[in-house]
């Protein structure tokens, strides 16, 4: 079967709360409209981590499409994710280059070098994964790790909305405003509008949020200027790597981190559609790594799948891969058309980071429903230690140091868990 079929189903099988599965698509043009939404979650994120590290965001943007595409094509259409920049390089990426901020970074070819080098140990890992099978994830990766990792993901996420996407109390009852908007259409409304309650959401608190500013004065006002100046169309800057050895032994490690986060989400996606997807884990790995390279070998950042589209596939239930491939294609035109991408950094920020704290919330629910799906016994103190050891290692940031690599908080959540179990799952000799 092609990598490119889908069976189509009715968007009248929204209205009863039907499931459009990785396999399945809608009409293309409401495809389309979710590949917007998609294309929304990912931006605030895709654009803050090359912005921290002096990375060109336009770039940044151009190759999460590019490597959102070529995992689409490496996981043979199979899995539904979205590849965008990994805030886990932001560290050792400051470390390798010198990087003091803000602006341009002047030695970020040695940084990229690192990255490619990262990469290359990602894909590997991927090729051990594809050749050995997923049989020992099972074994060390029981439902109560797998749910709490997953809900790690969106506890750790929490804070950035909250602590740096409101600067002032306006800016704060401006993401209150936002969450509600989002909730009002979720509950609210009905079919597409309700599945496309991201996004709606997000127009409605936009319209409130520059009748507030630009009409009654109460806020920093909505600016569009810089989409009227933008260009239609324009070549982002381009960077060339420089392989030093130092930053590649800095950066490569954080292969174990992207592994982490790429397994935890195959795990949501898994749990969310009820189709097991280990089999692809390998291909995930090496599409992952693959994207990586190609990412960096242009200027780009590192990828990662993205927990914010995970997110909005829990709230939609819509998991096509279709949905993706648009969004993919979106974001590569948007990276060589800075109008278009001067329109979405329009987006004020609070409102941005409303919207975060609903697909935060919802990865955290994700791992919640997983202990729920599959009847995890708290009363067991194995399982309960495991789950509340993980969350507040996760929640809180928990950062081991290795010289100069760290391992943050959804990395140590992710191998602590796992370890944690491990040692507690031993049967007396």
């Amino acid at each position: 079967m092609s990598v490119f079929h889908w069976t189509e189903k009715s968007e009248t099988a929204l209205q009863a709360g039907g499931v459009i599965g990785p396999d399945e698509r809608l009409p293309w043009g409401a495809t389309t409209a979710m590949g917007v939404q998609h294309l929304i979650a990912m931006f605030g994120a895709t654009v803050l981590a090359p912005i921290l590290m002096g990375f060109d965001p336009n770039v940044a943007v151009l190759m999460s499409g590019v490597g959102t595409l070529i995992f689409f094509v490496m996981t043979g259409g199979k899995v539904p994710s979205y590849l965008g920049s990994s805030f886990a390089f932001i560290g050792v990426v400051i470390a390798a280059s010198g990087y003091a901020g803000p602006g341009p970074n002047a030695n970020m070819g040695v940084a990229l070098g690192g990255i490619i080098a990262c990469g290359l140990v990602y894909t590997l890992i991927g090729a051990v994964v594809q050749a050995t099978g997923t049989g020992w994830i099972e074994r060390f990766m029981p439902p109560v790790v797998t749910g709490a990792v997953v809900a790690v993901i969106g506890l750790n996420l929490a804070s950035i909305p909250i602590k740096n996407m409101a600067p002032t109390g306006f800016d704060a009852w401006m993401q209150a405003i936002t969450f509600v908007s989002v909730a009002l259409v979720a509950v609210l409304t009905r079919g597409m509008v309700q599945r496309l309650l991201i996004l709606m959401g997000l127009i409605v608190a936009s319209v409130i949020y520059a009748v507030l500013t630009n009409g009654m004065g109460l806020g920093k006002p909505l600016d569009l200027s810089g989409v009227a100046n933008a260009a239609w169309f324009g070549l982002p800057a381009f960077s060339s790597p420089v392989f030093s050895a130092n930053a590649m032994l800095l950066i490569a490690p954080v292969a174990v981190i992207l592994v982490a986060e790429n397994l935890g989400h195959i795990k949501a996606v898994t749990a969310m559609t009820g189709k097991n997807l280990d089999q692809y884990m390998g291909r995930a790995f090496m599409g992952d790594g693959v994207a990586t390279m190609v990412s960096a070998s242009m200027g780009g950042t590192g990828v990662t799948t993205y927990a914010e589209n995970i997110g909005v596939m829990a709230a939609t239930k819509i998991y096509s891969t279709a949905v993706f491939l648009v969004a993919a294609c979106m974001a590569v035109l948007l990276g060589f058309s800075p109008k278009f991408g001067a329109l979405i950094q329009a987006i004020p920020l609070a409102v941005m980071g409303g919207v975060s704290i609903v697909v935060f919330g919802l990865i955290a629910v994700a791992g919640a429903k997983i202990w729920v799906d599959n009847k995890v016994d708290f009363g067991d103190n194995k399982n309960l230690l495991v789950a509340a050891i993980t969350l507040v290692l996760g929640t809180g940031d928990f950062t081991l140091k290795f010289g100069g690599f760290a391992l943050g908080g959804i990395g140590t959540a992710t191998f602590g868990a796992i370890g944690l179990y491990a040692l507690l799952n031993r049967k007396a000799g």
